[in-house]
Parts: C-alpha cells; sequence; structure tokens
C-alpha cells in the first residue's frame, strides 16, 4: 500500500495507513495478543479472509508498522513484530476501545476480553505502559529464541 497522495492533514494520513477495516485489529494482535504468526492471526475471532490477511500484513509491512522475521525461509517460522512506529498505533487502538467498550454486551465477552476492560478502564495508561513493555519483552524473547539475536 503506498501512498501517493501527499496529506496536508495528519488525520487524512492516518486513516490512508489505517483507515481500513483490518489493519488496526491486526496490530491490535500482533500488540496486545501477541500473536506472531500467520495462522494466529488468520484465527482471531473476526475470521479474516488469507487473502486479505496477506495482503494487510504486506501492506502494514511496506508502511513500517511491521517487520516480517523469516529465520529459515519457510512460512512456518515466519514472524509478525510491531516496529517502533506500529507500537505507537497502541493509543489510537486504546481510544478506539474507550470509545466503544461501553456499547458492547458484556455477557458476549470471555474472560480475557473483561480483563482487558478492566485493565484499561481503571488506568488506561498503565495498561498502555505495561502492554508496550510486555510486548517489548516478548519481542526481545523472540527474537533471542528464533534469530539467536540480542537487541540493545
Amino acid at each position: 500500500m503506498s501512498l501517493t497522495n501527499p496529506h496536508t492533514c495528519a488525520i487524512a494520513y492516518s486513516v490512508s495507513m489505517l483507515g481500513d477495516k483490518w489493519s488496526l485489529l491486526i496490530l491490535r494482535d500482533i500488540i496486545i495478543h501477541k500473536k506472531s504468526r500467520f495462522k494466529e492471526l488468520k484465527d482471531s475471532k473476526e475470521k479474516m479472509a488469507t487473502n486479505i490477511l496477506a495482503n494487510r500484513l504486506k501492506s502494514l509491512s511496506e508502511l513500517g508498522l511491521i517487520e516480517k522475521l523469516d529465520p529459515t525461509g519457510t512460512k512456518k517460522s515466519t514472524r509478525y513484530i510491531a516496529t517502533s512506529k506500529g507500537l505507537t498505533s497502541l493509543p489510537i487502538i486504546i481510544e478506539m476501545y474507550l470509545f466503544s467498550i461501553n456499547a458492547i454486551d458484556e455477557t458476549i465477552l470471555d474472560a480475557s476480553q473483561i480483563n482487558i476492560k478492566k485493565e484499561i478502564t481503571s488506568n488506561r495508561i498503565l495498561f498502555e505502559k505495561s502492554r508496550i513493555a510486555e510486548y517489548l519483552n516478548f519481542v526481545q524473547e523472540l527474537r533471542d529464541t528464533i534469530l539467536g539475536v540480542q537487541m540493545p
């Protein structure tokens, strides 16, 4: 996904990168739920078609929001991680969550979703900071395990 039209509005630029139906959901799954494999992302409850998922992963990578780790060159070994730029989408994800969570009947939420709701609504800033720290630890462990690479 290339941004061919120059934008003079920051919101228009953000929407051109993240405004489709799936990009923020993919980033949510990568950052909050620590999903890193294609199959894990495909199995999300939103049931995204595989061709759309592949397309969005490619677009997010081209935009510098995610990075593809491919240690052995096989589909099974491929992992997707958020970049520093991708992590900057977390406040957007949180604000969108807060915008709509009270409109969703809590009886349809699973235990994980209820826990996230409690965490975000009780202390949004702590939730954001802790999730970023947890995610960075996850990425470091992933890099150490699959690539044998120590991050500075």
